[in-house]
């Protein structure tokens, strides 16, 4: 199937590694072209490598050496890419602490990253889609945002506020041709992931098959699909939210958790 995409200018933030790497790499084999963000030029150099070994030699995705967990970051971000025509705000940071021992850095911090990054965004290229009467916005959030882990509350508090940015942003779009939605994924498989799953494992010197299993039966036991999810497998939900063809799906949050979540609605 033919996404529509080929052209189109890309922001994925976050971009050197996990789902937001996946993301990059699918919008870049539709024909976009794909800005991604990162902190360091070594890591976009390796995302980039790696992202064109798994398209095709000739895909070219520009790296952007920015931390848009700052406002300078951010500025930076504007500054080399002035115009986008999809939005993905990605970049997220997370850690299990339990809530008496999180303080109030930690708090501003992650909802710094996580939260301020994507309206800092937003609010730089929404007006711009809308004044070209086109433009497609994708917040990753997560099954958190519904099913607050306890041991990481501070985590969730960030992902219910994207649920909450998204749908009001959507708002704001009424009766044109941009959209804004919100992608939920649930436990998705990464390096950062991996480590956290051995941090919780009662066994963390165990092959890594037993730790998701132990974590997916004691942490995640409602889960359907009982095992992580691959990255592609979000990023090809995200392409199609980024595509013209999704033209009907606005104000969205949809669920990519694998089943997750109980409720029904």
């Amino acid at each position: 199937m033919d996404l529509q995409l080929k052209g189109k200018r890309a922001v994925v933030t976050g971009g050197t590694a996990g789902i937001g790497q996946a993301i990059a790499a699918a919008l870049a084999e539709e024909g976009a072209q794909v800005f991604i963000t990162g902190r360091s030029r070594a890591s976009l150099d390796r995302a980039i490598s790696e992202i064109r070994s798994e398209t095709a030699p000739e895909v070219e995705p520009a790296g952007v050496v920015a931390d848009l967990g700052t406002r300078s970051g951010a500025d930076e971000l504007f500054r080399q890419v002035p115009e986008a025509d999809v939005l993905v705000n990605n970049l997220g940071i997370y850690e299990s602490k339990g809530f008496e021992e999180i303080p109030d850095e930690d708090w501003l911090r992650i909802f710094e990253v996580n939260v301020l990054s994507g309206v800092r965004a937003a609010r730089f290229y929404l007006p711009k889609m809308l004044a070209r009467n086109d433009g497609r916005i994708v917040f990753i959030a997560s099954e958190s945002a519904l099913a607050v882990p306890v041991d990481m509350i501070h985590y969730g508090m960030t992902k219910a506020a994207q649920l909450a940015i998204s749908r009001g942003l959507a708002e704001m779009t009424r009766g044109t041709k941009v959209t804004v939605n919100t992608v939920m994924p649930g436990p998705t498989r990464s390096a950062g992931i991996v480590d956290f799953i051995k941090s919780v494992s009662s066994q963390p010197e165990a092959p890594e098959g037993v730790r998701e299993r132990e974590f997916f039966e004691k942490h995640r036991a409602s889960s359907l699909l009982q095992r992580l999810i691959e990255a592609k497998e979000i990023a090809s939900l995200v392409a199609y939210l980024a595509s013209p063809l999704s033209a009907a799906t606005n104000g969205a949050a949809l669920r990519a958790e694998g089943g997750l979540l109980r409720s029904i609605a």
